[in-house]
Protein backbone atom coordinates (compact mmCIF):
# COMPACT_ATOMS: atom_id res chain seq x y z
CA UNK A 1 0.00 0.00 0.00
CA UNK A 2 1.16 3.81 -1.15
CA UNK A 3 0.40 6.79 1.11
CA UNK A 4 -0.10 9.80 -0.62
CA UNK A 5 -0.27 13.21 1.07
CA UNK A 6 -2.22 14.79 -1.04
CA UNK A 7 -4.14 18.50 -1.79
CA UNK A 8 -5.86 19.36 -5.06
CA UNK A 9 -3.07 21.32 -6.71
CA UNK A 10 -1.17 20.13 -9.98
CA UNK A 11 1.24 18.83 -8.29
CA UNK A 12 -0.79 16.49 -6.20
CA UNK A 13 -2.91 15.37 -9.22
CA UNK A 14 0.56 14.17 -10.97
CA UNK A 15 0.86 11.15 -8.07
CA UNK A 16 -2.69 10.39 -8.19
CA UNK A 17 -3.03 9.79 -12.35
CA UNK A 18 0.42 8.11 -11.78
CA UNK A 19 -0.95 5.72 -9.21
CA UNK A 20 -4.63 5.36 -11.35
CA UNK A 21 -2.34 4.39 -14.72
CA UNK A 22 -0.15 2.10 -12.81
CA UNK A 23 -3.00 0.16 -10.87
CA UNK A 24 -1.43 0.65 -7.52
CA UNK A 25 -3.39 0.69 -4.24
CA UNK A 26 -2.95 3.78 -2.62
CA UNK A 27 -4.14 5.35 0.73
CA UNK A 28 -4.90 9.36 0.15
CA UNK A 29 -3.75 11.68 3.66
CA UNK A 30 -5.51 14.53 2.58
CA UNK A 31 -3.03 17.89 3.44
CA UNK A 32 -5.02 20.86 3.69
CA UNK A 33 -2.52 23.38 2.83
CA UNK A 34 -4.73 26.71 3.54
CA UNK A 35 -5.12 25.70 7.11
CA UNK A 36 -1.17 25.04 7.34
CA UNK A 37 -0.84 20.83 7.72
CA UNK A 38 2.04 21.19 5.81
CA UNK A 39 4.01 22.35 8.28
CA UNK A 40 2.88 20.00 11.00
CA UNK A 41 6.15 17.68 12.15
CA UNK A 42 5.30 14.62 11.31
CA UNK A 43 4.39 15.58 7.54
CA UNK A 44 8.16 17.52 7.52
CA UNK A 45 9.40 14.12 8.33
CA UNK A 46 8.31 13.15 5.24
CA UNK A 47 8.39 16.35 3.15
CA UNK A 48 10.76 18.51 4.26
CA UNK A 49 10.36 21.49 1.76
CA UNK A 50 7.08 21.30 3.31
CA UNK A 51 5.16 20.79 -0.13
CA UNK A 52 2.81 18.31 -1.12
CA UNK A 53 2.41 16.04 -2.87
CA UNK A 54 4.92 13.47 -0.82
CA UNK A 55 4.55 9.33 -0.66
CA UNK A 56 5.38 6.43 1.74
CA UNK A 57 5.31 3.16 -0.13
CA UNK A 58 5.13 0.76 2.56
CA UNK A 59 6.34 -2.11 0.16
CA UNK A 60 9.86 -0.14 -0.90
CA UNK A 61 12.94 -1.26 -1.86
CA UNK A 62 13.87 -4.74 -0.31
CA UNK A 63 10.24 -4.58 0.80
CA UNK A 64 11.05 -1.54 3.62
CA UNK A 65 8.88 1.46 3.64
CA UNK A 66 10.50 4.22 1.80
CA UNK A 67 9.14 8.24 1.90
CA UNK A 68 9.77 10.27 -0.96
CA UNK A 69 8.86 13.73 -2.08
CA UNK A 70 9.36 15.90 -4.61
CA UNK A 71 6.54 15.51 -7.36
CA UNK A 72 8.97 14.49 -10.71
CA UNK A 73 11.19 12.08 -7.91
CA UNK A 74 7.60 10.61 -7.09
CA UNK A 75 7.27 9.75 -10.35
CA UNK A 76 10.32 8.58 -11.38
CA UNK A 77 10.25 6.44 -8.08
CA UNK A 78 6.88 4.54 -9.26
CA UNK A 79 8.43 4.34 -12.78
CA UNK A 80 11.03 2.51 -11.98
CA UNK A 81 9.51 0.66 -9.35
CA UNK A 82 6.71 -1.03 -11.97
CA UNK A 83 8.79 -0.45 -15.01
CA UNK A 84 5.99 1.53 -16.96
CA UNK A 85 5.63 4.88 -18.50
CA UNK A 86 9.50 5.28 -18.65
CA UNK A 87 11.89 3.39 -20.91
CA UNK A 88 14.62 1.70 -19.56
CA UNK A 89 17.39 2.32 -22.43
CA UNK A 90 19.39 5.19 -22.14
CA UNK A 91 18.08 7.31 -24.81
CA UNK A 92 14.40 7.11 -24.34
CA UNK A 93 14.54 7.71 -20.41
CA UNK A 94 16.30 10.59 -20.98
CA UNK A 95 13.85 11.84 -23.93
CA UNK A 96 11.54 11.29 -20.66
CA UNK A 97 13.68 12.66 -18.04
CA UNK A 98 14.74 15.75 -20.22
CA UNK A 99 10.84 16.86 -20.55
CA UNK A 100 10.31 15.98 -16.98
CA UNK A 101 12.95 18.16 -15.71
CA UNK A 102 11.22 21.02 -18.24
CA UNK A 103 8.04 20.18 -16.36
CA UNK A 104 9.83 20.63 -12.74
CA UNK A 105 11.99 24.01 -13.35
CA UNK A 106 9.70 26.00 -15.98
CA UNK A 107 6.40 24.44 -16.66
CA UNK A 108 5.31 24.50 -12.92
CA UNK A 109 7.74 27.20 -11.21
CA UNK A 110 6.29 29.88 -14.28
CA UNK A 111 2.79 28.97 -14.82
CA UNK A 112 2.57 29.26 -10.80
CA UNK A 113 4.01 32.51 -10.68
CA UNK A 114 1.31 33.57 -13.48
CA UNK A 115 -1.64 31.98 -11.17
CA UNK A 116 0.14 33.89 -8.07
CA UNK A 117 -0.30 37.22 -9.75
CA UNK A 118 -3.35 36.57 -12.40
CA UNK A 119 -5.06 35.64 -9.34
CA UNK A 120 -3.70 35.79 -5.55
CA UNK A 121 -1.25 38.81 -5.52
CA UNK A 122 -3.02 41.59 -3.11
CA UNK A 123 -2.30 44.21 -5.70
CA UNK A 124 -2.52 44.31 -9.53
CA UNK A 125 1.04 44.60 -10.88
CA UNK A 126 0.71 45.25 -14.19
CA UNK A 127 4.95 44.46 -14.84
CA UNK A 128 4.15 41.36 -13.26
CA UNK A 129 0.80 39.84 -14.65
CA UNK A 130 2.81 40.53 -18.57
CA UNK A 131 5.75 39.03 -17.98
CA UNK A 132 4.61 35.83 -16.49
CA UNK A 133 1.58 35.67 -18.92
CA UNK A 134 4.22 35.95 -21.86
CA UNK A 135 6.13 33.39 -20.06
CA UNK A 136 3.22 31.16 -20.20
CA UNK A 137 2.76 31.92 -23.90
CA UNK A 138 6.34 31.09 -24.49
CA UNK A 139 6.07 27.94 -22.60
CA UNK A 140 3.08 26.49 -24.19
CA UNK A 141 5.00 27.25 -27.82
CA UNK A 142 7.39 24.95 -26.67
CA UNK A 143 4.98 22.33 -26.10
CA UNK A 144 2.96 23.15 -28.91
CA UNK A 145 5.96 23.10 -31.46
CA UNK A 146 7.20 19.77 -29.71
CA UNK A 147 3.57 18.08 -29.87
CA UNK A 148 3.61 18.70 -33.94
CA UNK A 149 6.76 16.30 -34.35
CA UNK A 150 5.50 13.48 -31.86
CA UNK A 151 2.18 12.73 -30.45
CA UNK A 152 3.29 13.05 -26.81
CA UNK A 153 6.06 14.93 -25.62
CA UNK A 154 8.84 12.22 -25.17
CA UNK A 155 6.96 10.17 -28.41
CA UNK A 156 5.30 7.54 -26.57
CA UNK A 157 3.11 8.53 -23.19
CA UNK A 158 5.19 8.49 -20.24
CA UNK A 159 5.44 10.08 -16.77
CA UNK A 160 6.54 13.78 -18.82
CA UNK A 161 2.90 13.66 -19.65
CA UNK A 162 1.76 12.92 -16.47
CA UNK A 163 4.04 15.92 -14.97
CA UNK A 164 2.74 18.30 -17.67
CA UNK A 165 -1.14 18.19 -18.11
CA UNK A 166 -2.11 18.95 -14.65
CA UNK A 167 -0.63 22.06 -15.29
CA UNK A 168 -2.01 22.92 -18.74
CA UNK A 169 -5.61 22.38 -16.92
CA UNK A 170 -6.15 25.82 -15.47
CA UNK A 171 -4.62 27.55 -18.60
CA UNK A 172 -7.45 30.25 -18.36
CA UNK A 173 -5.88 31.07 -14.71
CA UNK A 174 -2.37 31.96 -16.94
CA UNK A 175 -4.12 33.59 -19.14
CA UNK A 176 -4.04 31.57 -22.26
CA UNK A 177 -6.50 29.59 -24.83
CA UNK A 178 -6.10 26.07 -26.03
CA UNK A 179 -7.32 27.31 -29.50
CA UNK A 180 -3.65 29.12 -30.04
CA UNK A 181 -2.02 25.91 -29.80
CA UNK A 182 -3.22 23.15 -32.10
CA UNK A 183 -0.73 20.68 -31.30
CA UNK A 184 -1.00 21.09 -27.49
CA UNK A 185 -4.68 20.94 -27.57
CA UNK A 186 -4.81 17.82 -29.53
CA UNK A 187 -2.48 16.45 -27.02
CA UNK A 188 -4.20 17.79 -24.14
CA UNK A 189 -7.77 15.94 -25.28
CA UNK A 190 -6.07 12.95 -25.92
CA UNK A 191 -4.62 12.75 -22.31
CA UNK A 192 -8.12 13.95 -20.46
CA UNK A 193 -10.05 11.45 -21.94
CA UNK A 194 -7.87 8.72 -20.26
CA UNK A 195 -9.42 6.73 -17.70
CA UNK A 196 -6.84 6.71 -15.54
CA UNK A 197 -6.70 10.15 -15.58
CA UNK A 198 -10.35 10.90 -14.85
CA UNK A 199 -9.94 8.79 -12.17
CA UNK A 200 -7.04 10.47 -10.42
CA UNK A 201 -8.77 14.13 -10.70
CA UNK A 202 -11.68 12.58 -8.75
CA UNK A 203 -10.01 12.46 -6.02
CA UNK A 204 -11.14 14.38 -3.59
CA UNK A 205 -12.89 16.27 -6.30
CA UNK A 206 -15.43 18.11 -3.57
CA UNK A 207 -12.76 20.05 -2.08
CA UNK A 208 -11.90 21.46 -6.02
CA UNK A 209 -14.64 24.26 -6.41
CA UNK A 210 -14.43 24.55 -3.00
CA UNK A 211 -14.01 28.60 -3.02
CA UNK A 212 -10.36 29.31 -0.70
CA UNK A 213 -11.29 31.70 1.96
CA UNK A 214 -8.48 34.14 1.16
CA UNK A 215 -9.13 35.72 4.78
CA UNK A 216 -5.86 37.08 6.74
CA UNK A 217 -5.10 33.71 8.14
CA UNK A 218 -5.17 31.86 4.54
CA UNK A 219 -3.05 34.26 3.36
CA UNK A 220 -0.22 34.53 5.67
CA UNK A 221 -0.31 30.85 5.48
CA UNK A 222 -0.37 30.32 1.93
CA UNK A 223 2.41 33.28 0.65
CA UNK A 224 2.84 35.15 4.30
CA UNK A 225 4.80 35.10 7.46
CA UNK A 226 4.22 31.60 8.07
CA UNK A 227 5.62 30.14 4.84
CA UNK A 228 8.91 31.35 5.98
CA UNK A 229 9.18 30.48 9.46
CA UNK A 230 12.26 28.78 10.51
CA UNK A 231 11.27 25.24 10.74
Amino acid sequence: MIDVYFWTTPNGYKVTIMLEELGLAYNVIPVDIGKGEQFKPEFLKISPNNKIPAIVDHQGPGGRPISIFESGAILMYLAEKTGKLMPTDMRGRYEVIQWLMFQMGTVGPMLGQAHHFRRYAPQKIGYAIQRYTNEARRIYTVIDTRLAEVEYLAGDYSIADIATYPWIRPYKWQGQELDEFPNLKRWYEAIEKRPAVQRGLAVMADQVNRPAPQDKEWWNVMFGARQYQRR
